[in-house]
């Protein structure tokens, strides 16, 4: 039985997790964390400044965050304080925040951070970056869309798409909208809509003379993040104490 407490437990997240969690067989949800008091599924929920004594207290096997990036980072060092393996969902994190995160899991806990962990958004990396290979030539345009409150932009998972052309092509200068003059240089375009509930959709555009191909993902419910997530928790427990990716999950 994989006991787990849920970071940002009475957020939109959180609660999507909580339900998979408590309907599961094989895991047990033992509680939650959040900026206030409550419950999630019959366990309680504490405030984030509680959470070494709650993590002592309920001695879960796996933490995940899906928060904001400060708070994730307090919560990250307090699961490896106390031996709690992680699961990290929560994007915008800053150099200095994965220098600190990357201190306190490496040698200590492992923990699955990833910046999506839709399964289908971690084929649709593998798709960009065989694409990549073979298109490098092409000009390339990156669009993503959230809800109005999403609060980073571009999303995790659209840098994650420019860090694989960049392994792929080489650095390449990034233009986040345009206005102007529009001629292009070899640039990578950037795109961000903002509105509605939009969920979470993402494309690469690789245009050429006489063609182009897109590869896109689009997520209808926030279900298949926190599948991912709960399938990410499973994996994690007892694995070696480093960082993986959802990549390493998969076995892609």
């Amino acid at each position: 039985m994989v006991k787990v407490v849920v970071s940002g437990a009475l957020g939109r997240m959180g609660t999507n997790i909580g339900r998979i969690v408590d309907e599961a067989p094989d895991m047990e949800l033992v509680g939650g964390i959040d900026i206030r008091e409550g419950t999630l599924f019959g366990t309680e929920v504490v405030p984030a400044a509680k959470i070494d004594a709650f993590l002592n207290e309920k001695k879960p096997d796996v933490l995940i965050d899906f928060t904001v990036a400060a708070a994730a980072v307090e919560n990250i060092k307090a699961a490896a304080r106390n031996d709690v393996a992680l699961i990290v969902g929560t994007t915008g994190f800053s150099p200095e925040q994965r220098t600190t995160i990357a201190s306190a899991v490496e040698g200590h806990v492992p923990a699955v951070i990833s910046s999506n962990f839709s399964v289908g958004v971690n084929i649709f990396w593998k798709l960009v970056r065989e694409a990549a290979r073979e298109l490098g030539d092409y000009d390339i345009e990156v669009t993503e869309a959230h809800h109005r409150y999403k609060k980073d932009a571009p999303s995790g998972t659209a840098k994650t798409i420019l860090e694989i052309l960049d392994q792929e092509l080489g650095s390449r200068e990034k233009v986040y909208g345009r206005v102007g003059e529009t001629e292009r240089k070899g640039e990578i375009g950037v795109h961000v809509v903002r509105g509605g509930d939009i969920v979470g959709d993402h494309s690469v555009l690789f245009a050429g003379n006489f063609e182009c191909i897109e590869v896109s993902h689009r997520a209808y419910d926030r279900a298949v993040f926190a599948q991912g997530a709960v399938r990410a928790a499973r994996w994690v427990v007892g694995r070696e104490p480093r960082i993986y990716s959802m990549q390493d999950v998969l076995g892609l």
